[in-house]
């Protein structure tokens, strides 16, 4: 018993220091104090584009087969969407929406939304928002959690608020206005 107590003692207090070893350092608590937090403020608009030759919005996954709603439940898009300056898809792209959606509501048309914003122009060219949340498309404003970042962005935390400027009920392409209010370093 004394040797099992005293093994269990011994590697309760050695775990740690060789975790840390294989692990990572430990940074000092003052890593990010020499950085300001600064709040940023973009908007962009995301085309849904799910018809034509090219479309950034293709169907991975199918509602199961005894499940017959209008909500589309089950249903799975992966994107790789045209974020612009204008609500018109010519105007100038500055990034592209990249990840998937998803039909995760029974009673209502409600999408799970896990998506990169990469962005690829200006001051903040090869930097990325993270946006992961839920999204409640009947309603008028949808607010979603901005989870993180790189580049510029990295640390990042903050919302979105995505309004829906136009859908084409027969062919379900979207465009939806992005209001990005991003804390970072």
């Amino acid at each position: 018993m004394a040797t099992f107590l005293s093994f269990f003692l011994l590697s309760s207090l050695t775990l740690p220091l060789i975790l840390n070893l294989v692990t990572g350092e430990t940074l000092e608590r003052n890593f990010l104090r020499h950085k300001k937090e600064k709040l940023t403020h973009f908007r962009v608009y995301w085309h849904d584009i799910l018809t034509g030759q090219d479309p950034t919005a293709v169907q991975i996954m199918n509602p199961p087969a005894n499940y017959t709603g209008a909500t589309g439940f089950g249903l799975m898009r992966m994107i790789d969407n045209p974020l612009t300056l204008t609500p018109r898809l010519s105007s100038k792209m500055v990034g592209k929406a990249q990840g998937f959606y998803a039909a995760s509501s029974k009673e209502e048309v409600g999408l799970l939304m896990a998506m990169n914003f990469a962005i690829f122009d200006g001051k903040y060219n090869g930097s990325t928002i993270t946006v992961f949340g839920r999204n409640s498309v009947s309603d008028k404003v949808r607010e979603m959690p901005v989870i993180g970042g790189s580049g510029l962005f990295r640390f990042a935390r903050g919302y979105v608020e995505a309004r829906t400027h136009d859908f084409q009920l027969k062919t379900g392409n979207a465009v939806v206005e992005y209001n990005c209010y991003v804390l970072h370093y």
